[in-house]
């Protein structure tokens, strides 16, 4: 019998089974993969990560004492120290007050008195005493205390973060296209807020035959995407990931690479601020790669 009166059963075969090509193993990319994911952690665990947040305590205006004794308007952990001192905060300006007999540190240098700028500023005054640092946080009109305890135990203990198999099928060629005329994107944030940005364009890119959108944010050069898809609350942190890619090349296209997709701050984190997807990137899609949820946070 000759060859060709095979293929009708081949063909039904393959559509059985699927005929397509297999997520090929690729040494230099899972290493690629695997130091992005350690450097992540290392991130994480810093002196600047989210895992040593103790505390995110909002002001009032006027004046705003704060320490560990219950007295205060604002409540530090118990092994703060008792009474620390206030912010005095005046429409948006910020000012520290240490009490006389507690050592408060800007840049290792012991103050009584400083005003202070706030993390939106590109330049926060960091304080300090004892294991703990604090600066000031604006959000939209409202100012609050970001507090870290440098000797968080989660620092310590944090078991990482489980993620999907790294499968180089999610690493996507998108197409950026740009938009007659700039438009306004509004973000929601987990504080209920709105941030408006601006978006020149979209990505377009397809999945299995189907084709998905996403807006970007520029931010630091890069493109910020916040994303939703149809993991997030099973496998995945129930409020989106977060990923970055680079700006279009001279072809118009844009590489995204969901084994890097990530968990928001929130996800770690009661005392975070994250912002959450806005409505045009809620993909309606399984993006089976990336980071999975963390059992702690909102």
């Amino acid at each position: 019998m000759k060859i060709f009166n095979y293929l009708p059963s081949l063909l039904f075969i393959c559509i059985l089974i699927g005929c397509h090509k297999t997520n090929e193993p690729d040494p230099a990319y899972d290493s690629e993969i695997s130091n992005w994911h350690n450097k992540r952690i290392a991130n994480l665990k810093k002196e600047t990560g989210w895992l040593n947040l103790a505390g995110l305590y909002w002001l009032k205006q006027g004046e705003n004492t704060f320490g560990s004794d219950p007295s205060n308007y604002i409540k530090f952990p118990t092994n703060a120290p008792s009474k620390i001192g206030s912010i005095i905060l005046t429409d948006s300006v910020a000012q520290l007050k240490a009490n006389e007999n507690i050592d408060v540190t800007i840049n290792d240098n012991k103050v009584k008195n400083a005003l202070l700028q706030n993390d939106l500023s590109g330049s926060p005054t960091i304080m300090s005493t004892a294991s703990y640092k604090w600066f000031i946080i604006k959000r939209g009109n409202k100012y609050g205390i970001r507090l870290r305890d440098l000797n968080s135990p989660l620092v310590k203990s944090f078991p990482g973060i489980e993620t999907y198999p790294v499968d180089k099928s999610w690493r996507i060629e998108a197409s950026f296209v740009k938009f007659t005329q700039p438009r306004k994107i509004m973000v929601p944030t987990i504080l209920g807020t709105m941030e408006e940005n601006i978006s020149n364009g979209n990505l377009t890119f397809t999945k299995d035959g189907n084709p998905y959108s996403l807006v970007p944010i520029v931010e630091d050069n890069s493109y910020f995407i916040i994303f939703a898809d149809q993991t997030n609350g099973e496998d995945t942190y129930g409020a989106g990931r977060f990923l970055y890619a680079s700006l279009p090349d001279s072809n118009g296209k844009v590489i995204l690479d969901f084994n890097k997709a990530y968990n928001p701050p929130c996800a770690f984190t009661e005392y975070a601020t994250c912002p959450l997807p806005p409505k045009d990137n809620y993909l309606h899609l399984k993006i089976t790669a990336g980071e999975k949820k963390y059992g702690h946070g909102h």
